[in-house]
């Protein structure tokens, strides 16, 4: 049987620090970043459903040849906060989706991390 002193020195020093980074515990994770975050792909618009604790936060983009329509809808518990729903008269670019669904989540997570402060 090897001693554990020379099983050290016998393993590769970059080895050896990525095992004592494992080793190492995690840092408490930050209470903004608490948040589960799905983006799912909706025929040629897509859907976001943010969710943290008792809060969720849906958003929806419908695309279709002659217009868009757009639902954000914001609730805790069973209780909606926000339900909303505009219609613009012509088809988003999936880039335009791509945009307002990447600032939608990034509000409200960002909303989040600006109260805790």
């Amino acid at each position: 049987m090897i001693h554990p002193a020379r099983l050290v020195r016998t393993i590769p020093p970059a080895l050896l620090l990525l095992a004592l980074a494992w080793a190492v515990p995690a840092p408490a994770a930050d209470p903004a970043s608490d948040y589960r975050v799905e983006v799912s792909k909706k025929g040629l618009g897509k859907e976001a459903v943010i969710t943290k604790g008792d809060k969720e936060w849906f958003m929806m983009i419908e695309v279709t040849p002659e217009n868009t329509v757009i639902i954000r809808q914001e609730k805790h518990k069973d209780v909606f906060l926000v339900d909303e729903s505009e219609t613009h008269d012509r088809a988003m670019t999936a880039d335009e989706v791509n945009a307002a669904i990447d600032a939608f989540v990034s509000g409200v997570t960002t909303q989040g991390k600006l109260k805790k402060k």
